[in-house]
């Protein structure tokens, strides 16, 4: 089938104007305006975010990932402490010290899994301009039969990894990408900034199964533990919906479909945790505690 050609002043017009805005672009596929995908590539020069530093919207996401695990975490404790028949003092003392040391880990583990795939990428980056170095037409080889593998003529193929090939820096990048299907990341990136992230979404938003437990029996003391366990599936439900309806943002879900989906990862959490613990109170009362009142009385 035969293709027709772009227009040569495409490129001219793009690199005038600048990287598109993003948000903008993403908006306008969701609601098919062909209009505002038009304005998303006309953001001019310097309104742009700079190439390869982390976007503003990545740090949301890693907000919104990071407060999720942390409120489930902690409600799934909450919710399995409940069911085993346990008191408002200890649900508090299990809660937080489940909830920092799980955020602790998290952190630590979203960070220092970063850095690893980091010092990776920056490995397989620098084999790569040893090999851009010392064979460069062995490499421009291998990308043009990989284009033309992708269905590009190869005339079209030797021009355009030609034209690729004159700089260093951005042919290694793109080589990186289509031969081993890594994105090389910026040098600014910062996992322990990242991990950091996690770590302060996490203990704050499990904070909210507990609030209940941590304001009301002030207030009202003579509350039952089965009142202040609906209190926090109340505060748990409420921003469950409201994380899920922010985490559309990085979805093609809406908002209201994306928050009625995480209410229902919430409620399966806490209703296997409230069984297990249910279950595992019943079994430790009247099996455990007898055989071992039978055993000690032998």
């Amino acid at each position: 089938m035969e293709t027709t050609p772009l227009n040569r002043d495409f490129g001219k017009v793009n690199s005038e104007n600048g990287i598109r805005d993003l948000e903008k672009a993403r908006a306008a596929y969701r609601v098919n305006d062909v209009e505002l995908s038009r304005t998303a590539h006309m953001l001019k020069k310097g309104t742009s975010i700079e190439e390869g530093h982390q976007s503003e919207g990545e740090y949301i996401k890693s907000i919104v990932f990071g407060g999720l695990d942390g409120i489930l975490t902690t409600f799934a404790v909450v919710s399995g402490a409940t069911g085993g028949g346990m008191s408002t003092e200890v649900i508090l003392i299990l809660g937080f010290a489940s909830k920092f040391a799980d955020a602790l880990a998290m952190g630590l583990g979203d960070a220092l899994s970063q850095k690893a795939e980091h010092e990776h990428i920056f490995n397989e980056r620098e084999r790569e301009y040893w090999e851009y170095d010392n064979y460069p037409e062995g490499e421009v080889a291998e990308m043009v039969d990989m284009y033309v593998a992708k269905g590009m003529t190869r005339e079209d193929a030797e021009l355009c990894i030609g034209l690729m090939s004159q700089h260093r820096d951005f042919f290694v990048d793109v080589m990186m990408l289509e031969e081993l299907g890594l994105q090389v990341p910026s040098e600014d990136d910062n996992p322990w900034k990242d991990g950091f992230i996690t770590f302060a979404s996490f203990i704050f938003f499990g904070f909210f199964p507990l609030l209940g437990y941590c304001i009301f029996p002030f207030a009202f003391p003579h509350l039952s533990s089965h009142t202040l366990f609906l209190i926090a599936c109340v505060c748990t439900s409420c921003t469950l919906f409201l994380l899920g309806a922010v985490k559309s943002n990085f979805s093609q879900k809406t908002w209201y479909r994306s928050g009625f989906e995480m209410l229902l990862i919430g409620g399966l959490v806490a209703i296997t945790a409230y069984v297990i613990g249910a279950v595992t109170n019943a079994i430790v009362q009247n099996y455990w505690k007898v055989n071992l009142a039978q055993i000690q009385g032998v």
